[in-house]
């Protein structure tokens, strides 16, 4: 705790300092006698999160406000006291960071995301609230090894899903590459621990052939009279566990575990160096990048190339300026200027423009848990750069289509758009673009606005909110009852009910195909024209025909033959129904009808007592050598952890999953997993379940009757 005085009083002076170290003294006395999970300090965090913000050079306010990130939570201390003390600007950053108040939620998930909203609209305000925010999630990661294995795994997700990624949309690349490690070493340990293993003795390896790159790449530049650093770099575990993963290859096959760096002091000196590299060493086609030109979204910018030394090894190299180096090293937080008047935009300025275009969309979604999943897709989403008639450059997300690029140009040009020319054709609105396409939109004055078709094709969430919104201003509450009506009289004329058609489970399906948010969105849509009624109907007439024609085979169609011990017919072959899937150990009886023979039931099924069959006790014989089909259905708030438990432990005791269907229930939003699993006895089966009902996350399991 003592280190981050030290460097406070290396890095601030004046005001500023004494700022900081009332910060400290405040907080300290307001978290005394807390502890953490590890049994130290509370105060200990507050002032780790405060030292990686020291280190990322960030201003006394932020540091102080750092200090009291947790005050207003964990603590009695209210909004007013921070106020008095520390002004307006250090209370608004501390009440953005804080969590919402214990407020009622239906799920973990929705309170996640709502805290994540309510970060993402305070950082719009003052981008230095998302800053603290993730060096408060880095050093809770940093000492996550003391919380239960269920909290880090949930912890290191949330982080990898949603913070790892911002922290790269704002570039600010320490923090981002050690969360993401530290993600990797919690939701994968084992494989973590065998690749920083290998990792290690790889580096031992080359490290010859790096100093031998380095030593002549010093060369080039003294010959070149060009004044720079040369130096060898490691990639970060995650960058290379996520190539392997990807490209589905073993660590010996990834030749870009280190990359050699050239810091030089002009964008000139770069593009010289560059190309004398290529002289010497031939670069790989399709692996040269040349982000100074093109930055990335966060602003990086590098020259990047991949090429084969003369002694046959292969290596990347970097090349950038003092000024580009430091900005990928800190991002966001390399471009202060909070006390600056400049007019001219800079990186700082487009930084801060793809979180104002966020908040412009965000107004258009229906909740937070929309927001989020909106959100990840933005950030996640890989690129392609595509021009204007006149040359402008956009950036769009990969598979965007000539509807995105025209609400990326402005909300009236999509709304307008009747058509598009790439590179000088005319093309449909749905073709995917291309890096390096020209686009230019073709409008018209009389257009009716979008259709509701477009939300299919569409890829960007801005693109995707602005046509909703224009579709949703168009749509009142007639239209809401006129669709209820035509959905209603059309489902009735083809002989179906709604109850039946309609289900959540159903529209849960259809919303995945059409785009809508509601049931209520669907009735207003139809009602509206945007879609139409046959449209939707057909769709979820063919989910229930298909779910009828399943229920009927599973009724009608036995699922194996085996032997049993039927009254008066002694051990016999018979066959085995498949709406109750028996197994060794049920209590059974026999059906025989004509033309069917023997069918053995569960003596609990439902369709014992149903038709004209006669039925027969029956009893399992003694010895049993055949596998038996059984169904169970699983409810859960979390349907990948139940996957791996489920399969996991399913493996270990020799049983076979032959099919599993997931679906979360709209209503409640808990997940619901079918399950079918091959298996001796009912013995086995009876182990499974109280093995299912033993997972934190598994709110009920049963064994599905039929």
């Amino acid at each position: 705790m003592l280190s981050v005085l030290e460097s406070i009083e290396t890095k601030y002076k004046g005001e500023e300092q004494k700022l900081c170290y009332k910060a400290y003294d405040f907080a300290k006395k307001a978290h005394a006698n807390q502890k953490r999970a590890s049994g130290e300090e509370y105060f200990s965090h507050p002032c780790s999160v405060a030292q990686i913000l020291v280190d990322l050079g960030l201003d006394a306010a932020t540091i102080s406000a750092a200090f009291l990130h947790d005050v207003l939570e964990d603590t009695p201390v209210s909004e007013g006291d921070i106020k008095k003390e520390f002004g307006e600007e250090i209370l608004e950053l501390v009440k953005g960071v804080t969590k919402l108040e214990r407020i009622e939620f239906t799920s973990k998930e929705e309170e996640q995301a709502e805290n994540f909203r309510k970060i993402f609209v305070a950082m719009a305000k003052d981008i230095r609230v998302i800053i603290i925010k993730l060096a408060d999630r880095l050093h809770n990661m940093r000492s996550l090894n003391f919380l239960s294995k269920e909290r880090q795994q949930r912890m290191a997700r949330e982080t990898l899903d949603v913070y790892a990624p911002l922290a790269n949309r704002l570039g600010i690349s320490q923090v981002k590459c050690e969360l993401e490690d530290l993600c990797l070493k919690y939701l994968d340990p084992i494989f973590y621990e065998e690749l920083s293993y290998k990792i290690s003795e790889r580096l031992l390896e080359t490290d010859e052939p790096v100093n031998k790159v380095v030593r002549e790449i010093k060369q080039l530049l003294e010959e070149s009279k060009i004044k720079g650093e040369v130096f060898g770099r490691k990639k970060h575990l995650y960058s290379i566990y996520k190539k392997m993963k990807q490209q589905n290859k073993q660590l010996d096959q990834i030749y870009d575990v280190v990359a050699v760096r050239i810091i030089v002091k002009t964008v000139e000196e770069c593009y010289e160096i560059f190309g004398k590299i290529h002289n010497i060493w031939k670069p790989i086609p399709g692996r040269i990048k040349d982000y100074i030109a093109t930055p990335k979204p966060n602003m990086y910018k590098s020259l990047h190339t991949t090429v084969v030394t003369n002694f046959g090894k292969i290596f990347e190299i970097q090349i950038r300026t003092y000024e580009m180096n430091h900005a990928a090293e800190y991002g966001i937080a390399a471009h202060w200027k909070y006390k600056e008047n400049k007019k001219e935009e800079d990186d700082f300025d487009q930084r801060l423009a793809w979180i104002r275009e966020v908040m412009e969309w965000q107004g258009g979604l229906k909740d937070s848990k929309e927001f989020l999943n909106s959100l990840k897709g933005d950030v996640y989403s890989s690129e392609v750069l595509v021009f204007t008639p006149k040359g402008d450059v956009k950036r769009l997300p990969n598979g965007a289509t000539p509807i995105d690029f025209a609400y990326y140009v402005h909300s009236q040009i999509g709304n307008s758009c009747v058509g598009a020319k790439v590179n000088s054709k005319v093309v449909p609105l749905n073709t995917t673009l291309q890096s390096g396409d020209v686009v230019e939109i073709i409008t018209s004055k009389t257009s009716k606005g979008p259709s509701w078709d477009w939300l299919r094709v569409v890829k960007s969430s801005s693109a995707r909110v602005k046509i909703k919104q224009f579709i949703k201003r168009e749509i009142e509450d007639e239209h809401l009852e006129k669709g209820k009506q035509l959905f209603t009289e059309e489902a009735n004329r083809r002989g179906y009910n709604v109850e039946d058609i309609l289900t959540d489970e159903y529209f849960y399906r259809l919303a995945s195909k059409m785009c809508f948010s509601s049931e209520e969105e669907m009735f207003s849509t139809i009602g509206y024209g945007a879609v139409s009624v046959n449209q939707v109907l057909v769709k979820l007439i063919d989910f229930y025909k298909k779910d009828q024609a399943i229920e009927n085979n599973a009724l009608n169609k036995p699922t194996a033959t085996g032997r049993v011990v039927v009254q008066g017919m002694g051990e016999i072959l018979v066959r085995f129904a498949g709406c109750c899937n028996p197994v060794p150990g049920d209590n059974i009886v026999a059906f025989i009808s004509h033309g069917h023979g023997v069918t053995v039931h569960r003596a609990d099924c439902s369709n014992v007592h149903s038709g004209d069959q006669k039925v027969l006790s029956a009893s399992w014989p003694e010895k049993i050598n055949n596998n038996f089909n059984a169904c169970i259905r699983v409810i859960a708030t979390d349907q990948t952890e139940i996957l791996c438990e489920i399969s996991s432990f399913a493996l270990k005791e020799g049983l076979q999953i032959l099919n599993t269907n997931g679906r979360i229930d709209l209503k409640t939003n808990q997940t619901i997993i079918d399950f079918v699993i091959k298996l001796k006895s009912k013995k086995a089966l009876d182990a499974l379940i109280e093995k299912i009902k033993s997972i934190n996350k598994v709110i009920d399991v049963y064994r599905m009757a039929n």
